[in-house]
């Protein structure tokens, strides 16, 4: 496909199919134990089945009209999980649903000024959305002494709110303010109440700008737990695997200076805090020439608004004076795919799975002394006590962490487009996700992708990880004649590490919020708490390419010839597609067109031209496409014969009323009012089938769509493939 067809007719054209989502839950959260109702909004939500959680202990019953009862156990420990939809498409993305142990209230009336303000205990929460162009307005009844931790819960569970936060006196005048955690302490100095305000920085408001409001009493020397939150994508590569729940030491405050210098012996395990503002540790360790240490911190993984930095120096004493020499300057964890630069155009994904915090390495080149500092390179401007981080310093373990997303198209000049993409299949679809690793303390293999426990009629292919490379790929696919269902997948990693198997879980991450212009709103992505995979066949996918075998087999420098198989459902706008291959080894195929309706097409392969030696490869092929898609056109006969029945219902109660209206004044009113509930009910029906209609209206849809896998085995003469990929 032309770029100048991608780009004619930006207007008109809708991106990417549509996909179910669940955009709010209302309230957002429950405290463990109690049964509440909810209600939901979303995208594409037709013919609702269930309300599902990632807890599977969580349940909940459909009452009608977007509404269930949610169940939440006793015993359930606080924590965020993903509730979704079961629909018409399929299962949905999901949205952050909290359970936690306090006492929940729910806001019932307006709060947007001092006289108005809503009363919140001492050890509750109140569940609320922003008021617009608004502050939000609570009185808490306070003690002398008592230190209040004040949490407003936000970004961590999917808001868009930006909470600005505020504690007031009672008359209203501020007496401390944070505008960008949401989090505030404070040790209340006489008795009587409080007034906490909260806005967003931008004043904006909805349903969509939810938040859950804590306070709580710790005591003086606790240390301070916060709420449960979704994990950054960045999050990915922690804990690593057989970390200890705990570090095995804390940091000795004071540590900033030589003098009050912490000793320590490696290999370590450390906790310790960037606290107060403008805080460094020091610690001191001996070391012998060769020794090669690795060095791992976790604080911006942790969720914090931080960035580690350490400094390796040796220590030497001249004139009775320490002396450092600079061995390591350790800082960021490269992401593996570099991300979007600009926040819209495809130059990269919208998912950095990078982060602020540290692994990396350093090596003794002389027996003696050594310290190591670390600090928060911002940490002058921050005053949290909450900022820890946890150190450790091992030998080489070498590892890896694997995280996946779904695949975006390069976008077009003009889209701004940031979606989430579930791994919801339609009929005969097949779908690319990018797998990202970070990997740890030198490790550089191979990375086989595995997935199992899939529905019916749906197969996933791993396109391997190759040799220091830093992203694969997956691909679903589902059968033509595939029916609905879902299940939660088991989706890893396994490599081969010292001679040993190992294998390794695959975080999956989305996008919250359906993002349409990223130049007004930038896309945010996070990790989820399982791997759901759904498929429907309420619609079959535009376009299926497949082969009539799923293997073949050709000689190393000889060629073969794939025949593809196509199955055309919707109409394409252009003449023809271009298409490229995608899987280790494949993927410097030259790009090739199928033209459009073709029922067939040969793929022919020169080997000699891949330069690809013995082994199994496995590949897709992917092109960029603009059909002319209808939404849930089946709906359309439904509503027609809706409308003409309230039609019918409408003119019967007009008739009835009519004849007895000059008869009964008491049959008359009745009358009356039975023909004003069918009028309505008509008009209803009428808006619905108007809806309905304009949707199925033909609409240039421009997507990426995936062949069926294709796996490809290349001998050398005189011998078999290896199962394994090369």
């Amino acid at each position: 496909m032309t770029a100048a067809l991608l780009t004619g007719s930006a207007l008109a054209q809708q991106v990417t199919l549509p996909l179910p989502r669940l955009l709010t839950i209302n309230p957002m959260g429950a405290q463990a134990g109690k049964t509440l109702e909810v209600s939901i909004t979303g995208e594409n939500l037709e013919d609702i089945q269930s309300l599902q959680f990632s807890e599977p202990r969580i349940t909940a019953k459909a009452l009608g009209n977007n509404k269930f009862e949610v169940q939440v156990p006793a015993d359930l420990a606080p924590a965020v999980h993903d509730a979704r939809i079961v629909c018409r498409l399929g299962l949905s993305s999901p949205r952050a649903f909290c359970v936690g142990n306090l006492p929940e209230l729910q806001r019932s009336k307006p709060n947007t000024s001092l006289a108005t303000a809503m009363d919140l205990p001492i050890g509750s929460l109140v569940n609320a959305s922003m008021s617009k162009r608004s502050v939000d307005y609570y009185r808490i009844e306070a003690k002398s002494g008592q230190r209040l931790l004040i949490e407003c819960q936000a970004t961590g569970i999917d808001s868009r709110l930006m909470p600005v936060l505020a504690l007031a006196d009672a008359r209203g005048a501020d007496i401390k303010v944070n505008r960008t955690t949401g989090l505030m302490e404070h040790v209340v100095d006489k008795d009587g109440p409080l007034v906490l305000k909260l806005n967003d920085l931008t004043f904006q408001g909805g349903e969509r700008h939810y938040y859950r409001l804590a306070v709580r009493e710790i005591a003086k020397d606790a240390i301070v737990s916060h709420l449960p939150r979704t994990r950054r994508v960045s999050a990915m590569s922690w804990p690593p695997v057989g970390l200890a729940a705990e570090p095995a030491m804390q940091e000795k405050e004071p540590n900033n200076q030589a003098a009050q210098i912490q000793k320590i012996s490696l290999p370590c395990d450390i906790g310790g805090s960037f606290f107060p503002a403008a805080d460094q540790d020091l610690f001191e360790f001996q070391a012998r020439k060769g020794e090669v240490w690795w060095v791992e911190v976790a604080s911006e993984r942790l969720g914090l608004n931080t960035d580690p930095f350490v400094l390796v120096q040796q220590v030497s004493m001249k004139d009775g004076k320490r002396v450092l020499s600079d061995v390591a300057e350790l800082y960021d964890i490269a992401p593996p795919l570099k991300p979007t630069s600009n926040g819209y155009s495809y130059d990269g994904p919208v998912y950095d799975a990078g982060s602020a915090d540290i692994n990396g390495k350093f090596e003794i080149k002389a027996d003696g002394t050594y310290q190591l500092q670390i600090r928060d390179l911002f940490g002058g401007t921050r005053n949290e006590p909450g900022n820890r981080y946890r150190l450790i310093v091992r030998k080489a373990q070498p590892d890896f962490s694997l995280a996946a997303w779904g695949l975006h198209m390069t976008l077009r000049n003009g889209d701004r487009s940031a979606l989430s993409k579930p791994m919801t299949l339609r009929a005969g679809d097949s779908r690319a996700f990018e797998v990202a690793v970070v990997r740890r303390d030198g490790f550089d293999g191979e990375i086989e992708i595995l997935m199992d426990n899939l529905p019916a009629g749906v197969q996933a292919k791993g396109l391997k990880i190759g040799k220091g490379k830093s992203v694969g790929h997956l691909i679903l696919s589902s059968a033509k004649d595939a029916k609905p269902g879902w299940t939660l997948a088991n989706l890893r990693g396994r490599a081969v590490i010292d001679g040993k198997p190992i294998e390794r879980r695959v975080a999956m991450a989305g996008v919250q919020w359906p993002v349409r212009d990223a130049k007004g709103e930038l896309p945010a992505p996070r990790l989820l708490a399982d791997v759901p995979v759904s498929v429907s066949n309420s619609e079959p996918a535009p376009v299926t390419l497949a082969t009539a075998q799923p293997s073949f087999e050709a000689k190393v420098g000889g060629k073969v010839d794939i025949p593809l198989q196509l199955t055309w459902n919707n109409e394409f706008n252009g003449s023809s597609l271009r298409v490229k291959a995608y899987g280790e080894g494949v993927s410097a195929l030259k790009e090739f067109e199928i033209p459009l309706n073709a029922k067939e097409h040969k793929l022919s392969l020169n080997l000699a031209e891949l330069k690809l030696p013995a082994g199994v490869y496995t590949f897709a092929l992917q092109t960029i496409g603009i059909s002319r898609y209808r939404y849930n056109p089946a709906a359309v006969p439904l509503a027609e014969a809706e409308q003409k029945k309230a039609q019918e219902q409408a003119a019967l109660a007009a008739a009835e009323a009519k004849k007895i209206a000059a008869t009964d004044a008491a049959a008359a009113k009745r009358a009356a009012e039975k023909q004003k509930q069918a009028e309505a009910a008509m008009a209803a029906a009428s808006s619905r089938m108007k809806a309905v209609s304009s949707a199925a209206n033909p609409t240039d849809t421009v997507d990426i769509f995936f062949s069926q896998p294709i796996e490809l085995r290349v001998i050398a003469d005189g011998s078999t493939a290896s199962t394994k990929a090369p």
